[in-house]
């Protein structure tokens, strides 16, 4: 395992993350003219039109309620882009840049806080999720960073720094609310009611975001996905294999992603999560670990059916075996997880 980083050393995976953001979207940028809105593609077209019209946007939206819960990132681009419609979508691709690097920094800082080498860091920093979403303006860079910021804070003893993180990255992307309810496990387990309580309120704000909604446009943003989406699945893994039902081939294809990118790091997150639990060792990042292998097992078919979904909603347990990796120094951990670089594979025509 590589040494541990000297508080005095320079953040150089964070520099080197920024650098790689920045020559990548300079490529997508040139290759399409110079025009930004060549990341305005996919669902990131929908928080474009939130950045763009504000309350105004529904009628641009699949599914009103289900994307504007998602607030936090479409409303700082506009903030950010000071009433200007032409620097939204620039706005829109700079936030992202600086959410990857700054998430990055802090893994390093929670990494070295766990007695592990910072170049580790990179595995988040240049994970393909990180990667696709700055492609397609999507959400998960600036949750995952507010995520990690929590972990920081907690880890530090700034805990209602990392409660207050919490509830921004839950009105960032919803699934980030799984941390949260494992810090409060934690919690829980040791019976530090106070703690208990601030975790569980940390979800109030989204709560109470969804009432609004609920009134506002006549549902909750709660859901599986947006138009198209099928139900969560009750059956563990069953999104998967009812792929299998469709076309055989199809199934294969398919499983080449996410079989090694998704299945096998959620299995081996659920085992070594319990595993530790069992032989005592009761700390957040495990429980975090442990909820969000849970939370992958039961994703939708029409999730699993595209490799970009997966790699987006697997950077939770991503971030988590990273965490966990530093936590037990376990260098086998850790050099498996540098394999979740090679998810970039999903943009190789990404600057098309």
């Amino acid at each position: 395992m590589l040494t541990p980083l000297r508080q005095s050393q320079r953040p150089w995976p964070a520099i080197i993350v920024l650098i790689a953001a920045l020559l990548y979207v300079g490529a997508v940028v040139g290759n399409n003219g110079g025009d930004p809105m060549s990341f305005v593609t996919y669902d990131g077209h929908f928080a474009y039109q939130i950045a763009l019209r504000g309350s105004q946007a529904a009628p641009f939206l699949d599914v009103p309620a289900y994307r504007y819960q998602r607030i936090l990132y479409p409303l700082l681009s506009r903030i950010l882009s000071l009433g200007q419609a032409e620097l939204v979508p620039w706005v829109l691709i700079a936030v992202n840049i600086a959410a990857v690097t700054l998430g990055t920094w802090a893994v390093e800082k929670l990494l070295v806080h766990f007695g592990t080498s910072h170049w580790y860091a990179l595995i988040y920093g240049l994970y393909g999720g990180n990667f696709v979403a700055l492609r397609t303006n999507l959400t998960e860079p600036l949750a995952y960073t507010l995520v990690a910021l929590a972990i920081l804070a907690w880890e530090k003893e700034h805990r209602w720094w990392a409660v207050a993180a919490f509830s921004l990255a839950a009105l960032t992307k919803e699934v980030t609310l799984i941390f949260a309810v494992a810090y409060a496990l934690y919690t829980l387990w040791q019976k530090d009611w106070r703690w208990t309580m601030a975790l569980a309120a940390a979800g109030l704000p989204y709560a109470s975001y969804q009432l609004i909604l609920w009134a506002w446009l006549g549902s909750p943003g709660l859901g599986s996905g947006g138009a198209g989406a099928t139900p969560f699945s009750p059956i563990p893994l069953g999104g998967w294999l009812s792929i299998i039902n469709v076309n055989m081939a199809a199934f294969l294809l398919i499983s080449l992603m996410v079989v090694p990118i998704s299945v096998l790091p959620t299995l081996a997150g659920i085992g070594l999560s319990v595993r530790q639990l069992l032989a005592g060792l009761h700390h957040p990042v495990v429980y975090s670990l442990l909820l969000n292998s849970i939370a992958l097992l039961f994703l939708p078919n029409s999730t699993f059916r595209e490799g970009a979904a997966m790699v987006r909603l697997t950077e939770g347990v991503m971030l988590c075996m990273v965490l966990y990796g530093a936590l037990v120094k376990s260098g086998r951990v850790l050099n498996y997880s540098v394999l979740w670089i090679f998810s970039n594979v999903l943009l190789i025509r990404g600057v098309a």
